[in-house]
């Protein structure tokens, strides 16, 4: 098969779809790769590493939505990216449809095959994809904060741990999944005084037998958020609703209620944002202040780590790309429902319920879009 990695062109993302060691990965298996020139430039993955592992250098972007069969991705097509899809060629990469219905009705109009790697999913239950990423954006969310708490940035002027007689900064985290976890974790580290807000009592056990007096959980209810987040210094936004949007959990009325100079850091910016005042920012202008509260929605956060968070990604995203070049789109996706979870548009038609009912879509299910009539 032949297998395009084309150079991302969202605004500061340097992350790259596939590195070398993958590269060569493929071509042991007998598939061809293409990669766009200084695709992987600004991490030290040059074009001679690429070539080394057998890539084929191409000039332009044309080129390899033009030839490949599948293309291999990080963030989310741009809208001049979209108009080069063609008719069942796959595309894997992350989407995050749900809160973006440009995209997703340019993927439809493109008969593509696009798979979301935000959705695939493993036999544990978890989103094996999705979790390094996530990793990556919850240890940077505390590090984001921390910036954003200190005084040129909006902030109240704040050092997360204190210092001797002086109370540290009170770190709220509203969900304690991945994200959550590793936020909390090195909030921890810093000695900052964290507290988690989750649903699900088993996870807060959990959390709790981990930390023990480091961590204080609670159970999410209205009262339990406001209660919190009104009084904290730091609050992380990791809550998830797998392929779907992110609730609302603070209200603009409680964002109003919280101290000046008080920091949101909005990691489900992806999907819509958790904070009713959240709206996408870049990395190039990652914050912004909303009625005396920073906030930080950045939506491709891994990207300012770009060389951690490739290898990270392509650790998990291999075994996938070398199912789909192996067996081809329609096997590899019959054979596995964990790669199958992630079909989130095929051929026109969106496949995954939680997109659907976001947009307001017809959803056809993956299996039945796969089965011939």
């Amino acid at each position: 098969m032949l297998i395009g990695v084309p150079k991302e062109i969202k605004i500061h993302e340097s992350r790259v779809g596939l590195t070398p060691a993958a590269v060569r990965e493929l071509a042991a298996n007998g598939h061809r790769v293409m990669v766009q020139k200084l695709a992987g430039a600004q991490i030290d993955l040059s074009d001679d590493k690429y070539q080394m592992a057998g890539a084929m250098m191409v000039d332009t972007p044309q080129e390899i939505y033009a030839k490949a069969e599948l293309i291999v991705k990080v963030k989310e097509p741009q809208p001049s990216e979209i108009p080069w899809l063609r008719e069942e060629q796959m595309l894997f990469t992350y989407l995050h449809l749900a809160p973006d219905p440009l995209q997703t009705k340019g993927l439809m109009e493109s008969g593509c095959i696009a798979i979301a790697y935000e959705t695939v999913t493993d036999h544990f239950g978890g989103l094996p994809l999705l979790a390094p990423m996530s990793e990556v954006a919850g240890r940077m969310a505390i590090q984001a904060g921390a910036h954003a708490l200190e005084l040129d940035q909006g902030g109240r002027g704040m050092l997360l741990g204190g210092v001797s007689g002086v109370p540290a900064a009170r770190v709220v985290v509203i969900g304690g999944g991945v994200v959550g976890t590793n936020a909390a974790r090195i909030a921890m580290g810093v000695e900052a005084h964290v507290t988690v807000l989750d649903k699900s009592i088993h996870r807060l056990q959990q959390l709790d037998s981990q930390y023990g007096s480091k961590i204080n959980t609670v159970f999410s209810t209205v009262d339990a958020l406001e209660e919190h987040v009104s009084t904290a210094d730091l609050v992380i936004g990791a809550v998830l609703v797998p392929g779907g949007a992110a609730p609302k959990l603070v209200s603009r009325e409680l964002v109003s209620r919280m101290n000046r100079g008080a920091v949101l850091v909005d990691v489900a910016i992806d999907q819509g944002g958790c904070f009713a005042t959240s709206r996408p920012t870049t990395l190039a202008d990652p914050i912004f202040i909303q009625d005396g509260v920073v906030h930080y929605c950045v939506s491709n956060m891994p990207g300012a780590v770009a060389r951690t968070s490739t290898f990270a990604l392509n650790n998990a995203t291999l075994p996938f790309v070398l199912a789909l070049a192996n067996k081809g789109c329609r096997n590899a996706l019959l054979d596995d429902p964990h790669l199958r979870n992630g079909l989130n548009v095929y051929r026109g038609r969106i496949t995954y319920e939680a997109v659907a009912q976001a947009l307001g879509l017809s959803c056809t299910p993956a299996l039945e879009a796969l089965t011939p009539a």
